[in-house]
């Protein structure tokens, strides 16, 4: 019989992996997280020119509603969107200012184009939309007051 002192147990190691994670899968997250910021990032930027749009109409509606009510005041419609902020040389009858300068540019920045006669009307007044050139589609199309 044998004793149990001379049975001896074998021990048996396992290998265990390494912990971390390789540079192809860190290169592979970045590389998805950078794609998601991209896609949200032009989702934001387009709703924000979008935005604009919007604000320029309603600025240009604004302002020849700001017009007319020169017109009433005055007896003429303004020689400039400038006769606006600061009472013309020939006058009588101002009671502005109607406007400051601020709102005589469109959200981008561009001076809004004002002319008497207009096309159409009495007068014109228009934003040439984001990039501020005649014609254009989307973002960059003209907005007019109707």
């Amino acid at each position: 019989m044998k004793s149990i002192n001379s049975v001896r147990v074998k021990q048996v190691h396992c290998v265990r992996p390494a912990h971390g994670f390789t540079l192809i899968e860190i290169l592979i997250v970045i590389t998805l997280i950078a794609a998601i910021a991209a896609f949200a990032l032009n989702k934001l930027m387009g709703g924000s020119d979008q935005a604009k749009v919007h604000l320029a109409q309603a600025e240009v509606d604004t302002l020849g509603g700001k017009i007319e009510q020169y017109q009433q005041d005055v007896g003429s419609l303004p020689p400039d969107l400038e006769a606006l902020v600061k009472a013309p040389g020939n006058s009588a009858g101002w009671l502005g200012p109607y406007a400051r300068e601020a709102e005589l540019k469109d959200p981008w920045g561009h001076p809004l184009e004002y002319k008497v006669p207009g096309s159409s009307g009495p007068y014109e007044l228009m934003s040439y939309g984001r990039d501020g050139k005649p014609g254009g589609e989307s973002v960059d199309a003209d907005i007019s007051h109707q």
